[in-house]
């Protein structure tokens, strides 16, 4: 019965949770609103461990692991630090942008996959399918250039259409894996 009890009892006074709770939402929403101006569609492998670790610093300051708020604020400042500089390396030096984010892969160029590329990206050809029609591609042959970008997304750049009355371009088979 003892357990019971202790499993819904506070550890801390209620108060003091809705103060941490509303200090870090508020010091978040104003960094995440102000400071940090990107499309969630837009993250690289840097935001993403950015938001993974301002989760977990956010939880812990939120459920009183840390003595006091100030000593979350100030863990979430250097994350927030370190990220802003990062991308600030990134902007203003390309070396750092190529270290920092993956290039982007030619998947698909004049309308034959890049069997290597797939492989060192692991996508598979149904993945490839799939985003091509949701790109509006029918058929390999219309593409010009597909490339993976860093955060993901797949950019096609379809051919021109052939003018009127011109026979259509032959048809290519894939190279053999």
């Amino acid at each position: 019965m003892n357990e019971l009890i202790e499993l819904f009892a506070n550890e801390f006074p209620v108060w003091h949770m809705i103060v941490r709770g509303t200090v870090v939402y508020w010091f978040l929403l104003i960094v995440f609103r102000f400071v940090l101006r990107r499309d969630v569609g837009s993250m690289g492998v840097v935001d993403l461990l950015f938001v993974v670790l301002v989760a977990d610093a956010a939880s812990n300051a939120m459920q009183g692991e840390y003595k006091s708020i100030n000593d979350g604020l100030v863990l979430l400042s250097t994350l927030i630090a370190w990220n802003f500089a990062l991308d600030w390396l990134s902007y203003r030096f390309a070396w750092a942008a190529k270290v920092l984010e993956p290039q982007p892969e030619v998947l698909i160029r004049h309308g034959r996959v890049r069997r290597k590329a797939m492989q060192r990206e692991m996508i598979t050809m149904d993945e490839l399918e799939a985003k091509l029609r949701q790109a509006g591609v029918e058929r390999l042959a219309d593409v010009r250039v597909a490339r993976l970008e860093a955060d993901g997304q797949l950019s096609v750049f379809k051919r021109k259409p052939a003018p009127e009355g011109s026979p259509p371009p032959p048809a290519r088979r894939p190279p053999a894996a």
